[in-house]
């Protein structure tokens, strides 16, 4: 027998009349994604008048809805021999060059291969304030993002992190390849980010949404295409790539928030996190650390400078 920890009901009312069930329960249950709630209708947990429906089934007015979402799975995360590209590391943190295509913690579908089950075989202990599935992340960087990301070994220095990040102390720096060339060589991108109305998977600037500011910086300049250093002053999900693209420079390989027929063959898109300021928890020195440009950054650059010169 499942083992429930939530379970919803809903009756349709007249304005809502004509929607489709998934739209209908995204705005109802916006802390799910759409392609969850799609996930869950498929395995018969969203019933409609008591009984079986589909995603795209459009609901009609005095409609009974009944959302049961079991219990979460458990997973068990295994240390794995991966190797690390370690930056810096001493008793209370671990600052890494993540790689792109790899994720930082485990979920559902997705335990091994990540950056955690990395540490967890590296290191003799982590942080335990995130649980089991997220021992040590402070912060997180996309999986397809590259980049500096810094581990909390125990909880002092988790918790030191943290506040840090809450009082927006703690600087990042990214670098990125964006479509279309800038007016301006400096600028501020302001603009609220939140979850996007009709895709729950995706970020989008909306009204009401928390506040973020990403500042940028012209590096270099090719015929379509630039080349920023981008500053960030809140740390919002997929911020850099919601703003960029919000302004209509989307960067470049984004399969998510950038154009649907890409020009060059990316695994992901083109954004590096290339400094991470911090002070250390123990020490309250200031520290940065750098991680260079991966090789798959560096070679489109070149192709980008080719182009141009021709």
């Amino acid at each position: 027998m499942v083992s429930l920890t939530e379970q919803y009901g809903y009756v349709v009312k007249e304005g809502e009349s004509g929607q489709r069930l998934d739209q209908y329960l995204s705005n109802k249950l916006s802390q799910y994604s759409r392609n969850h709630l799609q996930i869950l209708i498929k395995q018969g947990n969203i019933s409609l008048n008591s009984g079986s429906v589909k995603a795209k089934h459009r609901i009609k007015t005095g409609d009974h809805i009944l959302v049961v979402i079991p219990s979460p799975q458990k997973l068990d995360v295994l240390p794995e021999k991966i190797d690390l590209d370690i930056i810096y590391e001493d008793d209370d943190i671990i600052a890494v060059n993540k790689p792109q295509g790899m994720v930082v913690h485990p979920a559902v579908g997705n335990h091994k291969g990540t950056l955690v089950n990395a540490l967890l075989y590296h290191c003799d202990k982590l942080s335990g304030i995130n649980g089991k599935i997220r021992p040590g992340i402070v912060h997180r960087i996309d999986k397809d993002t590259s980049g500096v990301l810094v581990v909390a070994k125990n909880d002092f220095a988790h918790l030191n992190l943290s506040k840090q990040i809450q009082n927006k102390t703690i600087s990042r720096i990214y670098l990125a390849i964006t479509e279309g060339s800038l007016k301006t060589d400096n600028g501020t991108i302001s603009a609220p980010i939140g979850r996007n109305p009709v895709n729950r998977k995706k970020m989008a600037i909306v009204e009401g949404g928390r506040q973020a500011v990403t500042n940028y910086r012209v590096l270099e300049r090719f015929d379509a295409y630039t080349y920023l250093e981008l500053t960030l002053e809140t740390g919002r999900t997929h911020q850099v790539r919601v703003h960029l693209s919000h302004m209509g420079h989307p960067i470049i390989g984004d399969p998510v928030y950038g154009s649907r027929k890409q020009k060059f063959k990316l695994a992901g898109q083109a954004l590096h996190a290339s400094k991470l300021g911090i002070i250390h928890p123990r020490t309250n020195k200031e520290m940065t650390f750098h991680a260079p440009l991966p090789e798959y950054f560096v070679k489109q650059l070149k192709i980008l400078q080719n182009m141009t010169a021709k």
